[in-house]
């Protein structure tokens, strides 16, 4: 059903810009209703420009008989009040929602995104951060807020960053790292702290950003191109807890004798197994999973994209956790963008932060667009008056009239403003923690996400107001719908049932469609001579097919016999045997043969060409209906604008 109205859509024509409507652009009026000269020459030159065969065009005035058909039927399905069933409301409304779906999610902000992440793929950032913790339900963001900005003054006024982030931070590792989180690059801290990072100049601090976490104070170290990916193997001889100075100089010691082995040609893998102290890669003969550079820690990153061919091995060197000697395995680049577009399009898909930043750029492009407003008053009053109701011990606010805050406007957009009764009405239907600490900030959260539905439940109601080419694809399913289910009931289904109607027709018509040159009779295979006798003398004793097969198959299937009838080059063999056709392939000569006669033509019969005679009288019912249509309202042709329109 959905691909046949689909059809009948795109057959009706696609999306075109409509202008307003005056008494010139009307070219046709049905009883009361007029249709435009732009709405007749967008489907006329689709319909027209998408056929395969130039010879099926038709011009203008060709058309317009058609156009003045479709028209027709939809009218009458609209006086048979097909357009108030309970069925085409639902599915129309389904087709809405499908085709109202882009316009809700705007592609361009995702595309964007899969741009600005590829490319910040091809970036590193050295950045180090304070953070003041906040927890999420927390109710005194704007006291975290105050004092992350004081913090950042006292850097902007002399205080060391480093000796800031061992003060304030709230992330346990800036009192070892001084808030350092050395090299990163997309997708490797949450969106927000990303985005500030890849935004805020080389040696600057950013205003407080909100996360997960809280609020964070960015200060970005350095930028570099991205080193791209790589895989080594290492051999590592590890530093005990607390190890000596006599310790870490045996270490060097045997670190130094691998280093000469692999000089004099031992294998790396070999070594790895037996001598390195890192279990986790030693099985693997050393084999470390692939890494960028922001993904290592500096001094092992520095070492391992210094290797500039496959197989190269490091000298020994030093890190924090022990002595290391590397071999190259492999090195990537950051891979074309088309080869990581699908890659990055799911991980942004699959990433909460990412994907809900993404929709509120797009619901705030509409905000701005439409004067959004908050009337703070009011809201503080009425986000009170839901406090004290939470507080009563109410599972769910009481919502009455009798409020007089709840005639209040809590937000406007585009003039049209939203009261406190109808977030009154959302928030009964939502699961509110009712912990009294966070309960204005869990409250704020539901007013900002009902805002977030109001605006795209706005934008929903105005497409046809605001796309002409939205409103005229509607229009399209509608009328398709609508032409599909009455021409189903009036014709399509209704021939397939009239048995007696369609045997009347094919009386009437009989012998419009006949069979050729036939022949009629059997295709016989035998699976041996002997079986072959033994079938000749059976049609000789003029002996029934059935009973044939049933004396000869008795044991085992020797025989098949089919019968029926055959024009020419429907069946290899009897055209090899009647019209002297080419030998079928794996043909058993003297084995396989027929039995019967040359037939010349003759009528089908209903039967034989049930669906050609039901295709016909479909269609002398749909002549029929239409001629009675066109008596039934009044038709009227502007000529003169008629032929104004060029044929395509």
């Amino acid at each position: 059903m959905k691909n046949i109205v689909a059809l009948i859509v795109f057959f009706l024509g696609s999306p075109g810009l409509l202008s307003a409507q005056t008494d010139d652009e009307i070219i046709l009026t049905i009883g009361n209703n007029k249709y435009s000269t732009e709405e007749f020459v967008r489907i006329y030159e689709k319909n027209n420009n998408n056929l395969f065969d130039d010879s099926e065009k038709k011009t203008p005035k060709e058309y317009m008989e058609l156009f003045i058909n479709y028209k027709l039927k939809v009218l009458e399905a609209e006086r048979l009040k097909m357009d108030t069933a309970k069925a085409f409301i639902d599915e129309l409304s389904g087709y809405r929602d499908e085709l109202a779906a882009p316009y809700l999610a705007d592609i361009t902000y995702n595309a964007d995104m899969v741009e600005e992440t590829y490319q910040r793929m091809k970036t590193e950032v050295k950045a180090s951060h304070i953070l003041v913790s906040l927890n999420k339900d927390a109710t005194d963001t704007l006291a975290a807020y105050r004092k992350a900005i004081k913090i950042r003054g006292e850097i902007l006024n002399g205080k060391k960053f480093e000796d800031a982030a061992v003060e304030y931070s709230n992330d346990p590792s800036a009192k070892i790292n001084k808030g350092n989180l050395g090299y990163f690059s997309a997708f490797q801290m949450v969106y927000p702290f990303e985005n500030a990072a890849f935004t805020t100049p080389i040696g600057s601090i950013s205003m407080p950003v909100r996360t997960m976490f809280g609020y964070h104070l960015i200060k970005v170290v350095d930028k570099r191109p991205s080193k791209g990916r790589i895989k080594v193997a290492h051999i590592m001889k590890m530093f005990p807890k607390n190890a000596s100075e006599e310790m870490k100089a045996s270490l060097k010691t045997q670190i130094d004798s691998l280093y000469m082995l692999l000089k004099q040609g031992a294998d790396f893998g070999e070594l790895a197994k037996t001598n390195s102290d890192d279990k986790r890669s030693s099985n693997q003969g050393g084999e470390l999973p692939w890494f960028n550079s922001s993904r290592m820690i500096p001094e092992f990153a520095e070492q391992a994209f210094a290797l500039k061919k496959n197989g190269n091995i490091s000298k020994p060197f030093l890190t924090p956790f022990g002595y290391h000697i590397i071999k190259r395995i492999d090195y990537r680049e950051v891979p074309p963008f088309e080869k990581v577009k699908k890659e990055i399009e799911g991980r942004i898909k699959k990433d909460p932060e990412r994907s809900q930043y993404n929709q509120k750029m797009f619901i705030n492009r509409f905000k701005k667009e439409y004067n959004f407003k908050v009337f703070d008053a009011n809201l503080d009053t009425f986000l009170a008056y839901l406090e004290n109701t939470y507080k009563e011990g109410l599972t769910s606010p009481e919502i009455s009239g009798k409020d007089s805050i709840l005639d209040k406007a809590l937000f406007e957009l585009n003039n049209l403003q939203f009261n406190a009764d109808i977030f009154g009405q959302y928030i009964k239907g939502q699961t509110v923690n009712k912990e009294a600490k966070g309960l204005h900030s869990e409250l704020m959260k539901h007013f900002d996400a009902w805002v977030d539905k109001e605006v795209i439940d706005y934008e929903d109601r105005i497409l046809e107001q605001k796309y002409p080419e939205f409103r005229y694809l509607m229009k399209e399913y509608y009328d398709g719908i609508l032409l599909f289910n009455l021409s189903d009931s009036k014709i399509w289904a209704f021939a397939t049932r009239d048995s007696v109607g369609l045997r009347d027709y094919y009386e009437k018509h009989k012998g419009k469609y006949s069979w050729g040159e036939r022949f009629k009779g059997y295709i016989i295979k035998c699976k041996d001579q002997e079986t072959k006798d033994e079938v000749d003398k059976f049609f000789a004793a003029g002996i029934p097919v059935n009973e044939i097969l049933s004396e000869i198959n008795k044991a085992d299937k020797k025989v098949s016999i089919e019968e029926g009838a055959w024009e020419k080059n429907s069946n290899p063999i009897v055209d090899y045997f009647v019209w002297d056709g080419k030998k079928p392939k794996d043909f058993k000569e003297g084995l396989e043969f027929i039995r019967g006669d040359k037939i010349g033509p003759e009528p089908k019969t209903l039967e034989d060409a049930r669906g050609l005679y039901i295709s016909d009288y479909q269609n002398f019912l749909e002549e029929k209906w239409v001629k009675e249509l066109r008596k039934k309202y009044k038709i009227k042709v502007n000529k003169k604008v008629l032929k104004t329109i060029k044929s395509v």
